[in-house]
């Protein structure tokens, strides 16, 4: 097997403990957690309290510093247990680099300790009910009223968006404008006209809240925009989004390899006809494919990291990426359910849970079809 290079020994002991605290803190919770549709705050603040929570933030903004192979290991092993529900990664890895990187220097002072701290939890509004990949299209608007933003509109489809107490809204500060009308503002769930709309109800991803949002005339101070002035939120996004799809890739190959794995111990177990499903030879060449398939992703996903670390992972591959791997898993997620025959569709079974968490993957973060005209567009 092709041994991953990018891990030396005290990442490792960072995955252990990471593991060990997602086998005692989650696993034996999250049943509970998909019924109710929303994982335990606890659990963030315990996790703010190991340093689990953007752990790449810089030490006075409470993080600890950590380069990003850190959050790559938090991304994996959560992916890996098949605890969907919990959405750290949106949190540290997506919307603390957008005020880190484009906020102000009282908006990382404000907000960013409370985010590593568990404190408060965050999400990024961009998607609504008439704009999903096509976020130039966004209907929402925030008009400049003397020293304040009046935002109206709606967002749907938001991880995180029952227990937000911070949203980075995606609006029209310049409604006549297409993407270059863009901005987006830094939005407490408290203030007057903020609404949130019911829990989702989703195929899988149970215990992940997912939510509609509504904003009536909410009053949003201009010192709340992120960037030093309007317009800026387009090009924002498309600096970011490269990062955002580099993290699909990661927790799409980490859930592949766990269905691979759950997948070989059971047909090693099951038995059909007096033999061993493995002793059949479609059950061999089909792991045997899988296997192959998984290795060559997980290379070229390892290789996207390195990129990322060295600040040269570009759009088009991430856009490559994002497409191939979730494409992949998806695949393997489907053949694993088939291997496991009828009890692969009883949701008791970690396969079952895996397969129906593993659709939206290759819908959020852009489409596929959108990945591959990014890749097109770059011949």
């Amino acid at each position: 097997m092709i041994p991953r290079t990018l891990f030396d020994a005290d990442l490792d002991g960072f995955r252990d403990s990471v593991r060990k605290f997602l086998e005692q803190e989650a696993a034996p919770y999250h049943e509970q957690w998909e019924k109710d549709g929303q994982v335990s705050r606890e659990l963030w603040q315990k996790a703010g309290e190991l340093g689990f929570l953007c752990p790449t933030m810089p030490e006075e903004y409470g993080g600890v510093g950590a380069d990003f192979r850190y959050s790559a290991v938090i991304m994996e092993e959560v992916s890996r247990a098949g605890l969907s529900g919990i959405g750290w990664t949106l949190h540290s890895d997506i919307v603390a680099p957008y005020i880190l990187n484009h906020g102000s220097e009282e908006q990382k002072k404000h907000y960013l300790p409370k985010m590593a701290s568990g404190e408060i939890i965050t999400a990024i509004a961009m998607s609504e009910p008439g704009a999903g990949s096509d976020l130039q299209g966004v209907k929402t608007t925030a008009l400049k009223d003397g020293d304040h933003y009046i935002l109206n509109g709606s967002k749907t489809f938001i991880t995180n968006g029952q227990m937000a107490d911070l949203v980075i809204v995606v609006t029209k500060t310049d409604p006549k404008e297409g993407a270059k009308g863009i901005s987006l503002l830094l939005v407490e769930s408290a203030w007057e006209g903020f609404e949130k709309g019911q829990n989702l109800n989703k195929v899988g991803m149970k215990a992940q809240d997912t939510s509609e949002l509504f904003f009536q005339d909410v009053k949003v101070p201009v010192t709340h925009l992120l960037g030093s002035r309007e317009g800026q939120g387009f090009i924002q996004l498309m600096q970011e989004l490269p990062a955002e799809r580099l993290q699909i890739g990661l927790t799409a190959i980490a859930a592949a390899e766990a269905a691979w794995q759950w997948t070989l111990d059971y047909v090693k177990e099951r038995k059909a006809f007096g033999k061993p499903v493995i002793k059949f030879q479609n059950t061999r060449f089909k792991m045997a494919e899988m296997k192959a398939e998984i290795t060559a992703a997980r290379v070229f996903t390892d290789r996207c990291l390195e990129l990322h670390l060295d600040k040269k992972l570009d759009i088009p591959t991430a856009a490559m990426l994002k497409q191939y791997t979730t494409d992949l898993q998806c695949r393997v997620m489907d053949e694993c359910v088939q291997l496991h025959g009828g009890y692969g569709y009883m949701w008791e079974y970690p396969i079952a849970r895996a397969w129906a968490d593993s659709r939206v993957q290759r819908i959020y973060g852009g489409t596929n079809e959108i990945m591959k005209e990014i890749v097109a567009r770059a011949f």
